[in-house]
């Protein structure tokens, strides 16, 4: 790996709600509410986006997939088995690899399903919540939403209070989608326009792990279908296989990002994109202690091209705050004004939103 670069809407919701919250859009700095509320919630319901509207950040994320029949879902996930009752409804329907695929379910059997919080099996078979604090498993009743109806809901909340928070919706494995014969950019493309979101102006960031599908989407689908919007490069690892790139006999291998990370690499980037979402260590070192915080140098090289620049996930569970911060503040103050990020996603908006009131 190639990093020497780098290495030089309940009653409690009201009390956070916009009348009572300080907007992050006050300030050059930006939230991003990383699945909705889902620090409180589970994750892409709309209860949790519901909660996170009321805390006012700039902008609610939605991952989307495709159905079956080629609807789009908001799902973190390209398969269901991690937070819903899939495998109870449905024992029969997971391939090979024993996961359960929302490409291999209609709409109207993904919304049979309940949706919890997210959960691993152990090897005894039992479900371990992933966030043992969040919100415990199988209360109340959630559904996966429709990419539609969280855009209708968002809008719809944006005309009622009067405010204008955007969306940030990701394309979650093109490369998987399209292997399986189904173009989840042109859908999304499609819906995105349908609601408004046509150009460069509109409240929206458009985002990807995949490089080749963001250039597609840059150079060949938004030009045939006259949008421009703001896309965001996603970075990863390589030996992370987030994404995969098929050959002509349909075996896959780790689509490489390590080029990214290069002397040049932004500059390549920014030919196609807006801005980067990197993982907080592609930022700050985790090398970093107190009082020693050592920049990777990869927001001056985005900044260099324009870029913006948005990492994530910035959790304050137990465990997830690093040993260079005191608290969830003091990370965020390190990548905010430290770093110098334009935004962050978390799971936890409020606590970032409101951070940023207490700067000014």
């Amino acid at each position: 790996m190639k990093k020497l670069w780098l290495t030089a809407a309940v009653s409690s919701t009201l009390l956070m709600s916009p009348f009572f919250a300080h907007s992050a859009s006050e300030t050059d700095k930006v939230v991003v509410a990383h699945r909705g509320a889902s620090g409180y919630l589970p994750e892409h319901t709309l209860a949790a986006k519901a909660m996170a509207y009321a805390m006012k950040p700039d902008y609610i994320e939605q991952d989307v997939v495709m159905t079956k029949d080629n609807k789009l879902v908001v799902l973190h996930d390209h398969y269901l088995d991690r937070v819903t009752n899939v495998a109870q409804k449905f024992p029969e329907r997971a391939r090979n690899d024993g996961r359960y695929y929302a490409i291999d379910f209609t709409l109207a059997e993904i919304k049979q399903l309940s949706v919890t919080e997210g959960f691993n099996v152990d090897k005894e078979g039992k479900q371990v919540q992933g966030f043992p604090e969040r919100y415990p498993m199988w209360k109340s009743d959630f559904k996966v939403p429709t990419f539609e109806e969280e855009i209708e809901m968002i809008q719809g909340l944006n005309k009622s209070l009067g405010y204008d928070i955007g969306i940030y919706p990701e394309i979650k494995a093109p490369w998987f989608h399209r292997h399986e014969g189904k173009d989840i950019s042109k859908a999304v493309l499609k819906v995105l326009k349908e609601y408004g979101y046509t150009d460069k102006g509109s409240n929206v960031y458009l985002q990807t792990f995949d490089f080749n599908e963001l250039k597609r989407i840059h150079e060949e689908l938004m030009p045939a279908m006259d949008m421009d919007l703001k896309l965001i490069q996603l970075m990863a690892y390589t030996d992370w296989n987030e994404t995969m790139v098929y050959d002509k006999k349909g075996n896959s291998q780790p689509y490489s990002y390590d080029w990214m990370f290069e002397k040049e690499g932004m500059k390549q980037v920014a030919k196609y994109a807006d801005g980067i979402g990197p993982w907080k260590p592609m930022v700050v070192s985790d090398k970093s202690s107190k009082g020693n915080i050592q920049l990777t140098g990869l927001v001056k090289a985005a900044h260099a091209e324009g870029m913006k620049v948005h990492p994530y996930t910035f959790r304050a569970d137990q465990g997830r705050i690093p040993t260079y911060a005191n608290n969830f503040d003091d990370m965020l103050d390190v990548f905010y004004n430290t770093a110098n990020v334009d935004g962050v996603f978390t799971d936890f908006p409020d606590k970032a939103v409101n951070y940023l009131a207490s700067e000014k």
